[in-house]
């Protein structure tokens, strides 16, 4: 009996360590949780590196800011000619509402104010920026028969600054007195910038 009791004891014993090693885990569970946060505070600062990369775009962004720079330079040709609608670009202005036109050279007044007259409702004056297409001394308009005398073609259409009678509209041209015609076909060359307003 002396000897059964031993075992028994012996077992209990056995069974008691293995409880305890059973139970031995769930502390070191705790460790192992404290364990966790160690290696999060490790991962942690891996993280951090990552903003770095995210500074560099950032530092580019000043770079591009003086491409913005070059718009003002854009705005020096929209200065306007002293006593006209039109921009130093221009070689012949031309005013719609106040029938007056000029001839620039290089941002100054060579010619002008002169009277004309221009298109009416029915066909009126194009508005715009056009250049000189081409020019004849003598020229008879093909639609309307009509004598075009010392002819500056700027626009589609057969718009011309010409020598006509200044007492009716043009059927879309800028019609000038005699003197003032001779003066736009001997200044203007083909190519030239004419703006209509």
């Amino acid at each position: 009996m002396a000897v059964a009791a031993m075992a028994a004891l012996a077992c209990l014993l056995v069974v008691g360590i293995g409880s305890a090693a059973e139970s031995s885990p769930a502390p070191v569970k705790p460790a192992a949780g404290s364990a966790a946060p160690a290696e999060h505070a490790a991962a942690k600062p891996a993280a951090r590196p990552a903003p770095a990369p995210a500074k560099e775009p950032a530092a580019k962004e000043p770079a591009a800011k003086p491409a913005a720079k070059p718009a003002p330079a854009g705005d020096k040709p929209a200065a306007r000619v002293k006593g006209t609608p039109c921009t130093a670009t221009a070689r012949a202005c031309v005013d719609l509402d106040d029938e007056k036109a000029w001839l620039i050279d290089d941002g100054k007044v060579v010619r002008g104010p002169v009277g004309i007259t221009t298109g009416d409702d029915e066909d009126p004056t194009p508005v715009g920026t056009f250049k000189v297409q081409w020019k004849a001394k003598e020229y008879t308009s093909r639609e309307y028969l009509t004598q075009m005398p010392y002819s500056v073609f700027f626009a589609d259409g057969g718009v011309a600054f010409h020598e006509g009678n200044q007492e009716t509209p043009s059927a879309g041209c800028v019609k000038l007195t005699h003197d003032d015609a001779v003066a736009w076909f001997n200044f203007l060359e083909v190519g030239d910038e004419v703006q209509v307003h």
